[in-house]
């Protein structure tokens, strides 16, 4: 055989020996694809075509101390339309139809619809926005229009369902219930929902979908893998009233002052309870609206709220009494090379401890503390420690401000400080953590922990009740509590709160007008002070206390605290117990907030009874009402559509869950 003819015999042995082993190869990988990888290759295909989806589940409605709702989630449905599952015969037969039942609902010619069911069928679109944020009510009448009622596959309808928070009161406590949510840590930061996050956001669940397009998804049927389960309702101590009177009168003196920033807190005496906190902050365009959580978060220098602290450690100490003299020359004093004024031109002389109280001499407390602890500085401060005002309440809400007590060899400490700290300067205190101190000279020296929330609960049952909590059983001697009381009568009857008296309504508190951000260069062109009052109401028997501060008024129309905060104390304690307006407050005319009762013990026992009561729904839209109302455990019915006209079972009253209510809308 030629040598040429054998090279060709043996390449082509050569070749088909390779196709061989490449052929057994292929052979090789399909029989390990099929047997040996098979399931992981099946099971990346599956997921590469479906996919579990996490269903958020519904958080926990907040609730008012009355049952009132503050927050609760309102399902939103958005409707898509997959062209391509739709058989011809049933879009044929249904496309006309369905249009006019969309173009009744929402408003658009019927023609519209019909074209861009046309034009999805012909593009062979599978995720078709059809609707976006639909309420329940309006769901369900598009689930059940001709074509999209034969399903997801025959009908093509897609729904994708996800939750808004809403707050029925609006902006009113808005920061205090909270409506920020931290979005990479799916979670919330701010008031109530961040609080008690834990028990309000529920479980989530899973629903099976499958992929019909880059980035699109539609249910594999119409139930869920696992059900969400929804977290458990917080019952708060605020009551909606009381928020309402405080947030209108906080707001009417912040505009007529053209303040800064200001915040209210009225807390129940013997329990502590928080019935309301309203936080204003300014914008650019001179608006006012819930900005932070200043009666919580800011801590800053009292002022003359903390006068009644200095005093009354004095008289524990027995270093005063209420008798003792003290001079306060002629208005101004010098203290370690500092010059201390009073606001009285020509000062006040030789006064007693009380009436320097009274009259809220800066010279007059500087006096009595240097005199009788200059030695001994720490005495003092250990006295006003002892009280527990050096320490953060421990507030559930997140934020709560430091405070800050110097004593000697801190940073802060000079020999002025002593003297300063008399009278409200050189330490820091938030509104919250004062109130709660003038709240225990109100609950007879008990000093109780402000509370937030008065139970954890499903529709049905508690799962958990909070009870008050005692921080100090007593914080001074019935001798120094009666003299104190008397003092803070006296300065809303006498003293520098004596624009605020009435003969009808008893009143005591302290007045607080302090400088802020006096170190800086230029403070006395342009002053700036912080405005405050805290005490308590009835002056005899108190039933809540209050503070009011209000940052930077100004300075033209006045910002002493008697001015620009007691008002507002006044307007909230007479709005609380009497429907009668403001006859002699500043700038009142034409009050609208409404009275909580006249007869305080009836409103009382009526709060006391708890369970849940049908909140008023009345010009809400249909939608949201129906959510809101369903989300309680109501079974609702509507007449009509548009806004809630009249509602069958009348706001505050008792209901049992699947109890009918009618909503008449219009």
């Amino acid at each position: 055989m030629p040598v040429e003819e054998k090279n060709i015999i043996n390449r082509f042995y050569f070749v088909a020996g390779g196709m061989f082993i490449f052929a057994g190869l292929i052979v090789f990988k399909l029989v390990s694809i099929q047997f040996i990888d098979g399931d992981a290759y099946r099971e990346l295909a599956l997921e590469n075509t479906t996919k579990n989806f996490t269903i958020e589940a519904n958080r926990g409605n907040v609730y008012a101390d009355d049952g009132s709702l503050l927050a609760t989630s309102v399902p939103k449905y958005d409707i898509r339309f997959d062209a391509v599952t739709v058989s011809k015969e049933d879009f044929d037969e249904n496309l006309v139809p369905l249009s006019k039942e969309l173009s009744k609902l929402f408003n658009k010619p019927a023609s519209y619809y019909q074209n861009l069911f046309r034009k999805a069928r012909a593009d062979k679109n599978r995720y078709l926005l059809v609707a976006r944020g639909l309420g329940y009510s309006n769901y369900v009448r598009v689930k059940k229009m001709p074509l999209f009622n034969k399903g997801p596959y025959k009908g093509g309808i897609i729904v994708e369902q996800n939750t808004v928070r809403e707050h029925p009161m609006g902006k009113i406590g808005e920061r205090l219930v909270g409506n920020q949510k931290n979005q990479e840590k799916d979670v919330y930061e701010v008031g109530f929902e961040g609080a008690f996050d834990e028990f309000l956001r529920g479980k989530n669940g899973r629903r099976l979908k499958q992929k019909i397009a880059q980035g699109q998804w539609k249910p594999v049927s119409d139930e869920n893998e696992i059900e969400p389960q929804d977290g458990y309702d917080i019952v708060t101590t605020i009551n909606v009233n009381i928020q309402d009177i405080a947030h209108h009168a906080l707001l009417k003196q912040m505009e007529y002052y053209e303040a800064e920033h200001g915040s209210v807190i009225v807390m129940e005496v013997k329990t502590g309870e928080i019935k309301a906190i309203a936080n204003l902050g300014k914008t650019e365009t001179g608006a006012y609206y819930e900005k932070l959580n200043y009666a919580v978060g800011e801590s800053h220098e009292p002022g003359s709220t903390f006068k009644v602290m200095a005093f009354m450690a004095a008289l524990e100490d027995k270093v005063i009494d209420t008798a003792t003299v003290v001079d306060t020359k002629q208005g101004s004093k010098r203290f370690y090379g500092r010059n201390i004024t009073d606001s009285r031109h020509g000062g006040y002389g030789k006064i007693s401890a009380a009436k320097a109280l009274e009259v809220s001499s800066n010279i007059g407390l500087a006096s009595l503390i240097d005199d009788n602890y200059a030695k001994n500085p720490k005495r003092f401060t250990d006295k006003i420690k002892s009280w527990h005002l050096n320490q953060k309440i421990g507030i559930p809400i997140s934020g709560e401000g430091k405070p800050v007590i110097p004593e000697p060899g801190d940073k802060l400490w000079s020999k002025n400080a002593l003297p300063s700290m008399a009278y409200g300067y050189n330490l820091r205190m938030t509104p919250l953590q004062t109130l709660t101190f003038y709240n225990a000279i109100a609950n007879n020296g008990v000093m109780v922990k402000p509370r937030f929330i008065k139970e954890i609960r499903t529709i049905d049952k508690g799962v958990e009740t909070f009870e008050t909590k005692v921080i100090n059983p007593k914080i001074c001697s019935e001798e120094t509590l009666t003299q104190v009381k008397d003092i803070l009568k006296n300065i809303v009857k006498r003293g520098t709160g004596k624009s605020l008296y009435s003969e009808n309504f008893s009143m005591a508190g302290k007045t607080g007008t302090a400088r802020t951000e006096y170190w800086q260069e230029g403070w006395e062109k342009d002053r700036k002070y912080i405005s405050s009052f805290s005490g308590y109401f009835p002056a005899e028997n108190p039933k809540y206390s209050c503070i009011v501060v209000i940052h930077k008024p100004s300075t033209k129309k006045g910002y002493y605290g008697a001015d620009v905060t007691g008002p507002v104390f006044k307007r909230i304690a007479q709005k609380i117990f009497t429907d009668s307006p403001l006859i002699d407050s500043v700038n009142d005319e034409n009050p609208k907030a409404p009275a909580v009762a006249k007869d305080f013990e009836t409103y009382y026992a009526k709060v006391q009874q708890g369970g849940y009561l049908v909140p008023n729904v009345l010009g809400m839209t249909g939608m949201d009402a129906i959510s809101i109302l369903e989300n309680l455990g109501l079974s609702v019915i509507t007449e009509g559509n548009g806004s809630v006209e009249s509602q069958s079972i009348p706001s505050g009253e008792k209901f049992q869950k699947g109890q009918k209510i009618v909503l008449r809308l219009s």
